[in-house]
């Protein structure tokens, strides 16, 4: 008789178990066990938590010209302005670029926003709204000697400044550059070490590094007049199964281009440049999956 009841038991708790796996698993996709979607909650919330930098100027840095502490730059407002659409308040949470995308996995974030590049490998691991920024990669160098450097076949070497999981380092690395990462540096940082020979190149975007030259006029570098690399494409990033927020943001986006709000935030951040339309240049392709 207690071998029956011992039997029954072990029964009972697997049968436990399989059901709290079941209930785990419910909990980890993109609805909760109530059936609602994680867009559902969002608007629940009345709020969304995206991550950015506030470091990388000018699409998300601290503007303090009026005496207040203020996040801003293109793709800040282009979220702000996309979630006021939707009726949703925007929580920005502070962290460097390498840090973003584990944190949407994490659930620490629902989204980010920082000048992060749309690439298949991403897109097999993450949902991206429709490009809002569309530029090509250029090399800012020592404006003596141009750092050594006159194909990217010279990064060779090279010691690369950036932050470790950006597609302009997969570049570096492709070529064999010695990689220097920051964490959640200033665009002044970076620049003084490549001036004074700490580094000796950055490989970033095109609108990026212009403006972030113009800012500090005095220094030795200059971006490299032959080096228009790999075209690219920037949006908010989410999570894989969050196909409703996904879709509610292109809807949104979408509306911002056509009525002419997109080009207008652009024009303020990037010297008058409509960023958000698609770049006739002659250009590399690089092929950073190799």
């Amino acid at each position: 008789m207690s071998r029956f009841y011992h039997r029954k038991s072990i029964w009972a708790m697997l049968v436990v178990s399989a059901f709290m796996l079941v209930m785990s698993a419910c909990s980890q996709s993109g609805s909760s066990q109530s059936g609602e979607s994680k867009w559902d909650q969002i608007q629940k919330k009345g709020k969304i938590v995206v991550a950015t930098s506030g470091t990388l100027y000018p699409t998300s840095y601290h503007d303090t010209s009026n005496g207040k502490d203020q996040l801003t730059g293109y793709e800040v407002e282009v979220v702000k302005e996309a979630f006021k659409r939707l009726d949703v308040k925007v929580e920005f949470k502070e962290m460097g670029y390498d840090g973003m995308l584990s944190a949407i996995n994490s659930g620490q974030v629902d989204a980010a926003a920082n000048d992060i590049d749309i690439t298949d490998d991403r897109k097999d691991k993450f949902a991206f709204s429709t490009p809002y920024k569309y530029s090509y990669g250029t090399a800012i160098v020592r404006k003596d000697d141009l750092s050594g450097i006159k194909t990217l076949k010279d990064l060779k070497g090279k010691k690369a400044a950036g932050a470790a999981t950006t597609i302009y380092m997969d570049v570096a690395r492709k070529y064999g550059a010695k990689e220097v990462i920051y964490d959640n540096a200033t665009n002044e940082q970076y620049l003084k070490d490549v001036a004074n020979g700490r580094t000796d190149v950055i490989l970033n975007d095109y609108y990026l590094q212009t403006l972030a030259l113009a800012a500090f006029p005095k220094l030795n570098i200059t971006i490299h007049p032959d080096l228009k690399y790999m075209p690219n494409e920037q949006g908010f990033v989410m999570k894989k199964d969050n196909t409703e927020l996904q879709k509610e943001l292109n809807r949104v986006i979408n509306d911002m281009k056509k009525d002419g709000t997109m080009k207008k935030i652009s024009e303020k951040f990037f010297n008058h440049a409509d960023v958000s339309k698609k770049i006739d240049a002659d250009v590399e392709d690089v092929d950073i999956s190799k």
